[in-house]
């Protein structure tokens, strides 16, 4: 723990108030680590159960983790709006940044004329919504789903909003959720914020492993999330192999909330196949931000009759609904013959880059998955050495620990960035910062 800040209060509420303003103001840093139980207790003169009490507090709230033997610590990004939210140190000056998890700005559908147009359609500002669906929307995606019973369906405000709805309305703090490892490091984020508890599923180039599932399940998960394809940070996507096995082993089961997730829409190369209804509750969210635009925060979600109805029911009491001005602009996207030849260009792009930082790293003898998507994980025996190496060659890359809970290190490289006269120069600068002794794949 940083030295210049000492935790203070005489209760449970107290401490952890102490703690998450130290969070807030950057005086505790992501990775932190908070004195043991007993040290603040007698430093605090307080007993041993009222700081235990504390640290529970906040490692349900999301803002801390316990780590076996290296103690309770900073989560990396705690939600809580901080100076300090990232492990990531900060690009030199001039450094390519490998590390946003962002589609390439230059193969995004410009949205000017569309709002131009939509602006002399819409005419002047309407007043609440009667439907938080545009039914030509709903029409429009379901044409779209490939292979998702999408009878029923809604829209929420980005991928994340739709799973954390979707997770408010089935679980309770304390319910164990199984999730990719690796995986989305937001997710884990936000399954930590949600006082859930977050069961590790090793994944492999065809998704989440069978075997890995089988264990979380029989571990009492409450709920499983699944990437279709791009998984972040593998590229991992599911195979007709792997979607029937998990079909199989998830057939019934009524106790289990099924989630997938295909924020990769229309960029993927590969085909989609989908568990949706292999249970009796589930979803199947689909964002439009990595395709058309990461600041248009809308996804479809379409899933069994009684979830839908959960999560638009919530909104309805909350938000309310997702601007038709914003659905209005994505059914325009969607619709424009010019808009969907630019963004399977931009799939081809990704894939070139993709494949070819894979092929280029393998050539020079490093593991590498990148299956579909915009990133590559690459395993490294030791992410903080990669990290910086790379960093003081010119390169930033994102550090594995924010997406890891049990999987072996590695570090997330996004393409986005790179084109494909870089390739070669930054996988030299890859081998010489990895120095690898035949590091273990990702689900090893």
């Amino acid at each position: 723990m940083a030295a210049h800040y000492q935790i203070a209060g005489a209760s449970s509420s107290a401490i952890s108030a102490s703690v998450e303003t130290g969070i807030r103001t950057g005086a505790l840093a992501p990775g932190d680590a908070l004195p043991a139980v007993r040290t603040l207790a007698a430093e605090l003169r307080v007993s041993p159960a009222t700081v235990a009490k504390a640290y529970q507090e906040l490692r349900q709230r999301g803002l801390v983790v316990t780590a076996g033997r290296h103690g309770t610590r900073v989560r990396p990004r705690p939600p809580v709006a901080t100076r300090r939210a990232t492990l990531m140190p900060p690009p030199l000056p001039g450094a390519r940044n490998l590390s946003s998890g962002q589609p390439d700005s230059r193969l995004l559908p410009p949205l000017g004329p569309h709002l131009a147009a939509l602006a002399a359609e819409v005419g002047p500002p309407s007043g609440y919504a009667a439907s938080a669906l545009l039914p030509e929307l709903a029409d429009a995606a379901r044409e779209r789903l490939d292979g998702v019973p999408a009878g029923e369906i809604t829209v929420t405000g980005g991928a994340l909003d739709g799973i954390e709805r979707l997770l408010a309305a089935h679980l309770r703090p304390g319910d164990a959720v199984a999730v990719e490892d690796p995986g989305w490091a937001n997710l884990l984020d936000l399954v930590a914020a949600l006082g859930l508890r977050a069961i590790g599923v090793p994944v492999d180039d065809d998704g989440p492993t069978e075997p890995g599932v089988r264990a979380a399940l029989a571990a009492g998960a409450r709920a499983l999330i699944v990437t279709s394809r791009a998984q972040n940070p593998t590229g991992a996507a599911v195979s007709a192999e792997r979607a029937a096995a998990l079909r199989t082993l998830l057939a019934g089961r009524a106790d289990l909330l099924l989630i997938e997730d295909d924020h990769a829409a229309e960029l993927a190369r590969v085909p989609l196949h989908p568990l949706a209804g292999a249970t009796p509750a589930w979803a199947f969210v689909r964002s439009v931000s990595k395709p058309y635009g990461p600041d248009l925060r809308l996804a479809v979600l379409a899933g069994d009759e009684a979830t839908v109805a959960r999560v638009a029911g919530r909104a309805r009491v909350g938000a309310g609904w997702v601007s038709t001005v914003l659905q209005r602009l994505v059914l325009a996207l969607w619709r424009d013959p010019a808009t969907a030849d630019l963004v399977g260009r931009a799939g081809e792009s990704y894939e070139r880059r993709r494949a070819g930082l894979v092929a280029a790293l393998a050539a020079r003898g490093l593991v590498a998955h990148g299956r579909t998507g915009i990133n590559v994980w690459v395993p490294v025996p030791d992410e903080t050495v990669a990290v910086t190496a790379l960093r003081d060659a010119g390169w930033s890359v994102a550090p594995g620990a924010l997406n890891r809970i049990a999987a072996a290190p590695g570090v997330r490289i996004t393409v986005s960035s790179l084109d494909e006269a870089d390739l070669a120069p930054f996988a030299d600068a890859v081998a010489r910062a990895v120095r690898p002794a035949g590091p273990a794949p990702f689900t090893a």
